[in-house]
C-alpha cells in the first residue's frame, strides 16, 4: 500500500533542518529495517520556489505501523523539526 507522509515544518526551523539534513539523507538511504520502500521524496518550499518549509514523501509499505515508526526514527522528527505530520493512505491513478 501507498501512504503520503506530509511534514509542516515548525516556525524557525530551517538551521535545524540544515544542521541535520546529513543525518535525514543516510536515515533515507537505506529504509528495509522498517519495510518500507520510499517511491519518491523532497522538500516542501515556499512560494519563493527554494526556502523549504516541509517534507513529502511517497512510501510503499504493508501497512501505517511501518510507516509511523520510519517516520519516528528520522532524525528530523528526534530533531523536532516538524509541527505537524499527516500521513494518509494513497491510491495511485497515474503516474
Amino acid at each position: 500500500m501507498l501512504f503520503a507522509i506530509h511534514a509542516i515544518d515548525r516556525t524557525g526551523a530551517l538551521p535545524t533542518r540544515l544542521a541535520n539534513y546529513d543525518a535525514h539523507k543516510t536515515f533515507l538511504s537505506d529504509t528495509s529495517r522498517f519495510g518500507v520502500k520510499i517511491v519518491m521524496s523532497g522538500p516542501l518550499v515556499s512560494d519563493d520556489g527554494a526556502t523549504m518549509i516541509g517534507s513529502l514523501f511517497l512510501i510503499e509499505a504493508p501497512g501505517r505501523a511501518e510507516v509511523e515508526a520510519f517516520n519516528r526514527a528520522d532524525p528530523f522528527a528526534a530533531a523536532g523539526i516538524w509541527d505537524k505530520v499527516t500521513i494518509t493512505g494513497f491510491l495511485r491513478r497515474q503516474g
